[in-house]
């Protein structure tokens, strides 16, 4: 691994002290991708690093295999699946029991064999409403008691989508608007909707020089705010672009990611970045550039040293997204290597590997945990911090690519077959008391 340094170091990385620190425990709802917060970062505390049989509360069946994550909102889940060739939302109690399925339509096919399908993007709530996507461009939103209030399709408004394994792309719910970036080999546009029509608020075509495969885009947008900037982030076809939220204009870009010089074609971009206060991290694809950025960029910033805080030139997750934590960087690699970064330099803080298998799910951290899901249900709980310190490996006995969920006392985890519950209360030798 190399890395390059950045001039303007020296500058102190604005982060304000304790944001990235742990705060006072609180039960959270996770009401989209990602969590509160959509980094992947949980509050709660007395989560089990190791857990058996006897601390499954429940495993419910599912009509199908999924990528998506859950959502937990008090004691409603709600999970995207697969239905044979239907795709459906589903909504659950807190106890594994169903309340109630709808149909979000059909047209569900296999995506790279055990992959997954077209139920991949996740739902979002805002705790009175619930929106569920799928990859073939059905939206829709619910009331928690399933009642459909209405009903969009992305395919007749925005154009056939065009692109190998489907857009699962999850839209970003934020205040009463729902971003979507749709980023194809036929578009390319970030639109903004009204979570409460679903019609149409601004829409913006999002230019690119990316050729080939390189215009498909798996990643979701991203929100940044601090005290002095809030802004739309699209990753997708070369380039991360900064957009403002009142009208979607472009504020500035970045590549660096498929330097014409060595392009490929098939670099197709799928881990979603991440953001604290003062740093933005945009993974790449195919062992390729992780990018530390400012958030005071304009214009075209591509290969200027003022605009990034550290570049890493290789080793970039391919599928999971990262997760920023008490300044370190998570970097979960497509073959369970997870590689942590100083978040103020980039420099390499340990690289060590989990278990060995597939990884398509982000990591996530609660508790001075880090959650690391492999394809083959294998989830390694690790110390958060900066020497590797492997707590334990838990077999969940199912294939599984979403990501875990932290919510009120339990963690959830959606797998090809079901929907478990593993209860939180940790043992004196976990604590170490």
């Amino acid at each position: 691994m190399k890395f390059c340094q950045v001039f303007g170091l020296q500058r102190c990385l604005p982060f304000l002290a304790g944001v990235l620190a742990a705060v006072v425990a609180a039960a959270e709802n996770w009401p989209q991708w990602r969590g509160p917060r959509a980094d992947g970062t949980s509050s709660e505390t007395g989560l089990p690093a190791q857990w058996g049989a006897e601390d499954v509360l429940w495993r419910t069946p599912l009509p199908g295999q999924a990528g998506s994550t859950p959502i937990v909102w008090n004691d409603r889940i709600f999970l995207t699946s697969a239905k044979d060739t239907e795709l459906v939302l589903l909504c659950l109690d807190t106890d594994g029991r169903l309340l109630w399925e709808r149909r979000l339509g059909g047209g569900n096919e296999p995506v790279r064999g055990d992959e997954g399908n077209y139920a991949s993007p996740s739902p979002s709530t805002d705790g009175r409403l619930v929106w569920a996507t799928t990859s073939n461009g059905h939206l829709r939103c619910y009331d928690f008691e399933g009642n459909e209030q209405w009903g969009v399709e992305l395919e007749e408004r925005y154009g056939p989508f065009n692109i190998q394994f489907g857009l699962s792309s999850t839209p970003l719910l934020d205040g009463d608007r729902l971003y979507l970036q749709i980023m194809h080999q036929d578009a390319a546009l970030v639109v903004a909707l009204d979570k409460h029509t679903g019609s149409e608020v601004w829409r913006r075509e999002r230019p690119s020089d990316a050729v080939a495969e390189c215009l498909d885009s798996y990643a979701s947008p991203f929100l940044y705010r601090d005290g002095q900037h809030a802004f739309l982030l699209t990753h997708g076809a070369d380039y991360v672009v900064a957009h403002r939220l009142e009208d979607g204009e472009e504020i500035w870009r970045c590549g660096g990611f498929n330097p014409k010089g060595n392009y490929n074609p098939t670099l197709r971009l799928v881990a979603s970045p991440v953001a604290v206060p003062g740093l933005i991290v945009v993974p790449s694809a195919k062992n390729r550039a992780v990018l530390g950025l400012r958030p005071d960029n304009r214009g075209n910033v591509t290969g200027r040293p003022e605009a990034h805080w550290w570049i890493l030139e290789e080793n970039t997750p391919d599928v999971p997204s990262p997760l920023v934590h008490d300044g370190l960087v998570y970097l979960c690699r497509e073959n369970g290597v997870l590689l942590v970064l100083d978040a103020r330099t980039g420099e390499r803080v340990y690289m060590e590997r989990c278990y060995p298998d597939r990884y398509r799910a982000s990591p996530v951290y609660a508790d001075g945990k880090v959650y690391v899901t492999s394809w083959g249900g294998r989830v390694t709980v690790v110390r958060a911090g900066r020497e590797f310190e492997r707590l334990a490996v838990n077999d969940l006995g199912e294939p599984i690519a979403a990501s875990p969920v932290i919510s009120n006392g339990r963690l959830y985890f959606r797998t090809y077959k079901s929907l478990l519950c593993v209860r939180g209360g940790r043992t004196a030798a976990e604590t170490g008391n």
